[in-house]
């Protein structure tokens, strides 16, 4: 059996964040432009950046969406290597620790790839932490030409029931759910969970020079709670809600219901009548950009009980995005394609995290790393444990007679060959973008 290699990380789009604000503002939509889709404004991400990972590559694979990413720092730089790297130890120690608590033989135990940078040989293993560490692997001495052990050694992997297979090669998943529940945990019942509570109507963000909300009378900081006499329900959808209606009114004027605040409290609505100017599709704009009416608060758990009971349900959103965008990625590949990248740019996601935000968006950058690496390598995919794990399936169904040794050989070489490549692909497309993003410095 091939070595089961850990897998990284995918992401959507990552705000400039540059500070505590920015890192939790909501979705800002531009009444000029496109209609969004729904979940651009509809549902609120991790703090650290308005994000929900897709998909990741076998020992390499980092993938994020709309990478215009920086490594400013080597302080942060190195702090979200620790994380990552962290994250994939994890991962192979639950590998690791599945198969030395039954006795099963394990020749190696590494964290990254490429030469060593440490190493250390034990009586039967040998550890290493190699120089790029955004990968790792445990390996196990079966097919090793120089294996020390009989070839009907029972504690070989290769020779052990399925069901003692099977929980070797699905304990990596199972560490990274219970390091990402863990970490959630932790922050529930410290720093909080970030929430964003929305209320009724929706937010003048900006208005544009050319904005005809501007002349007649709308301000930056107006709260519309009623479009043509319609109510806004609070609800991040309300953008949407918005956007289509002056889309749709063209040249014919909208009714809009304004709430202002000043500084003796919210002052009594007013009705302002706006003609939308129009574009070339005769759709029509009023040059606003507009945002959830919403405010980000954090939640602290008040005991263990309701601490429990908020991690699991954060770790059961986070998973359900991530879940989603894997989705969308495969049912879309076409458009989502050019936006995954790889370890570099989830490196240069990580430094903005620590550079720009409070424990809570560490949290959740770890927890969604942790939940993303789950995800992708329980994939029925050839060299992820999924596919593993699939083989194992397929034996199971024949009666526990093995394939032919040729053939898992021929499927995991395939495997290992596609995401090889891949991600030397990515890096090299990280690489590129993060010298000509220093070049523009």
């Amino acid at each position: 059996m091939a070595p089961l290699r850990a897998s990284s990380i995918v992401r959507r789009g990552l705000p400039d964040a540059r500070d505590d604000e920015a890192l939790i503002a909501t979705p800002v939509v531009e009444v000029d432009e496109a209609t969004p889709r729904e979940d651009d404004v509809d549902e609120w991400f991790p703090p650290f950046a308005a994000s929900a990972p897709k998909l990741g590559l076998a020992g390499l694979g980092a993938g994020l969406l709309n990478t215009g990413f920086e490594l400013d720092g080597p302080a942060s730089t190195i702090e979200a290597i620790v994380v990552l790297a962290t994250i994939i130890f994890v991962h192979e120690c639950g590998h690791f620790f599945a198969a030395r608590l039954q006795n099963i033989h394990v020749s190696k135990f590494s964290v990254g790839f490429g030469p060593n940078l440490l190493s250390y040989k034990g009586p039967e293993v040998e550890y290493s932490l190699r120089w790029v560490p955004l990968g790792g692997f445990v390996a196990f001495p079966d097919d090793d030409p120089d294996c020390p052990y009989p070839q009907d050694d029972p504690d070989l992997l290769r020779n052990r029931p399925i069901k003692d297979r099977a929980i070797v090669i699905s304990a990596g998943v199972a560490a990274n759910v219970a390091f990402a529940l863990a970490i959630l945990n932790f922050q529930v019942n410290t720093v909080g969970l970030v929430e964003q509570a929305y209320k009724p109507g929706v937010k003048v963000a900006q208005l544009l020079s050319t904005s005809a909300a501007r002349e007649y009378g709308v301000k930056v900081g107006d709260v519309i709670t009623a479009i043509d006499g319609e109510a806004l329900p609070a609800a991040g959808k309300s953008v949407n809600d918005v956007v289509a209606k002056v889309k749709a009114a063209g040249s014919n004027p909208v009714r809009l219901k304004i709430q202002r605040f000043g500084t003796n409290g919210p002052a009594p609505p007013v009705d302002i009548e706006v003609v939308p100017k129009t574009g070339v599709n005769g759709e029509g704009r009023i040059g606003v950009q507009l945002e959830a009416n919403a405010e980000v608060r954090k939640r602290v758990a008040g005991n263990p009980a309701e601490g429990l009971f908020l991690a699991t349900k954060e770790f059961a959103r986070l998973t359900g995005l991530v879940c989603k965008s894997l989705f969308s990625l495969v049912s879309n590949f076409s458009q989502a394609k050019d936006n995954v990248s790889g370890p570099i740019a989830i490196v240069g996601v990580g430094a903005e995290v620590m550079r720009g935000s409070d424990l809570s968006g560490l949290y959740q950058f770890a927890s969604v790393i942790n939940i993303n690496l789950a995800v992708v390598n329980i994939l029925p995919l050839p060299a992820l444990d999924g596919g593993f794990l699939l083989l194992i399936a397929v034996e199971a169904l024949r009666g526990g007679k093995k394939l032919p040794a040729e053939v898992e050989q021929s499927i995991t070489a395939s495997g290992v060959l596609l995401l090889l490549g891949s991600g030397m692909f990515l890096i090299l497309r990280d690489t590129l973008n993060l010298v000509g993003s220093l070049g523009q410095h």
